[in-house]
């Protein structure tokens, strides 16, 4: 195993796993190697193979500009992002990685620190073409994907935690949409209507799921506070002073996060995880269920949950789902001691380890221009970084009627990406593991005891160096 991939390889399933996983590490072939003996430019993508076919639309295009550089789509499964970026370091240490790779902020800093080129010279270089790119991008997107000073990636698109309400459930328990400042108590006497007026049967007021995105994190923004210290790294003025001079929204912007210390015993971290337990105990909320909610939609639809955390990639899938806008609505997560909204993001990364670099440069700043994006996004199945992208034509016929509160969300609330340091997956694990014992506790004493239990895990899992 080469030192890099053993470097990410630790900050991926940590220290203790190791051995047992070189142990059984994939053997490769030549057909498990997407790509193997081209010299096409390989981007790698979570999907399937009809996930490849769709970005046929997208390559064409490319190579309409460029016929020089042959693109191959690689279609990797994987169960979620964790096994994803997995597979990318079993690529690594075959030594046949991809030479871009789609990278979500759970992975941003992962590949940020181990593997990953920075954008910063291409981004100088190419300042004119970019700056329709930033003017276009809310700076909260762009400061999510630096890392000590560097820009690693350009975020193609996006999902902010809202809430989702079916309409039906609502005028049922004699209730409307709440207004964009309403409060954890506000939600708590809805929920509470919901449940009461639902008659029994299979029915939850709120469905939530044990993971890092749309899970517990929401909460704990919207009080102020996170699992882990939220510090910024000095830098990135290169970018900040050239692309977004005069701009408010980009005032205090970093050159990146760092989520370095655990923070689970913070009083406000309690206080929120008591509401969750509060929710559960009440019977208004799931027991959460780790993972996503490949039910979730047709249970949603079906009149048999009453909100839920989602985003804009949400549309499609109702739509799909037989459920027409004007049967739910979206508004912005409720308001505690603040209203500070929790998002995710991805974007194309290019590999230290490529030698197409320029190649690579060259099929990015494509995607992120309109005739890519538009191109990538036809269909309302996320929320594209671009402003201008979001708007009636994408969103209103299969959207609710207050779509626009998925890009609101950066312009009206403060925002900040879910907390994903390079040792992500570890510290995913330690939270997951934790937080159904603490929002099950039986009472405030015993949820405290697994709140200590996170903190110890989260603090071994930070231990993980590079």
């Amino acid at each position: 195993m080469t030192d890099i991939s053993r470097r990410a390889v630790l900050g991926v399933v940590g220290v203790g796993a190791v051995a047992g996983l070189t142990a059984s590490w994939p053997r490769l072939t030549g057909s498990d190697i997407p790509g193997r003996g081209t010299d096409a430019l390989n981007v790698a993508i979570l999907g399937t193979s009809q996930d490849a076919a769709s970005r046929a639309g997208l390559v064409q295009a490319f190579n309409a500009k460029f016929p020089h550089i042959p693109v191959r789509i690689l279609a990797i499964q994987g169960a979620d992002w964790s096994d994803f970026f997995a597979k990318i370091l079993t690529m690594v240490a075959a030594g046949t990685p991809p030479d871009v790779v789609v990278v979500a902020t759970e992975g941003a800093q992962l590949f940020a620190d181990r593997l990953a080129a920075p954008l910063d010279d291409y981004v100088t270089k190419d300042a004119e073409a970019m700056s329709d790119y930033f003017s276009d991008v809310h700076p909260a997107l762009i400061e999510s994907f630096m890392y000590k000073g560097h820009l690693f990636q350009l975020p193609i698109d996006f999902n902010a935690a809202n809430m989702y309400f079916n309409l039906g459930t609502l005028s049922k328990a004699g209730l409307e949409l709440p207004s964009s400042t309403w409060t954890v108590d506000d939600f708590l006497s809805t929920a509470r209507a919901m449940k009461k007026s639902s008659g029994g049967g299979p029915f939850v007021s709120y469905y939530w799921t044990n993971r890092l995105w749309g899970g517990v994190v929401p909460w704990l923004y919207i009080n102020n506070t996170s699992f882990l210290t939220e510090e910024k790294s000095p830098g990135g003025d290169w970018l900040w002073n050239r692309f977004y001079a005069g701009d408010p929204a980009a005032k205090g912007r970093s050159g990146g996060y760092l989520w370095e210390h655990s923070n689970a015993l913070a009083a406000p971290v309690e206080e929120s995880f008591d509401v969750l337990r509060t929710i559960v105990r009440e019977g208004l909320g799931t027991s959460p269920a780790q993972g996503g909610g490949n039910q979730l939609v047709a249970q949603f639809a079906g009149g048999s949950i009453g909100m839920t955390p989602a985003g804009g990639y949400w549309v499609e899938g109702l739509s799909e789902a037989g459920m027409a806008g004007k049967e739910y609505d979206v508004q912005f997560f409720p308001k505690m001691q603040s209203q500070k909204a929790q998002f995710g993001s991805s974007g194309y990364a290019i590999m230290k380890t490529s030698k197409r670099k320029d190649d690579a440069w060259e099929w990015v700043k494509f995607c992120v221009s309109r005739e890519g994006m538009k191109l990538a996004f036809p269909t309302p199945n996320t929320t594209p970084t671009r402003r201008s992208m979001c708007n009636e034509a994408l969103f209103g016929a299969k959207g609710p009627a207050h779509w626009k509160v998925f890009y609101d969300t950066l312009d009206t609330l403060p925002s900040a990406p879910i907390p994903a340091p390079p040792q992500q997956a570890a510290v995913e694990t330690a939270l997951i593991k934790n937080v159904s014992g603490a929002v099950t506790a039986g009472s405030r004493s015993a949820m405290q005891s697994n709140l200590r239990a996170l903190d110890r895990d989260l603090t071994q899992a930070l231990k993980i160096q590079a």
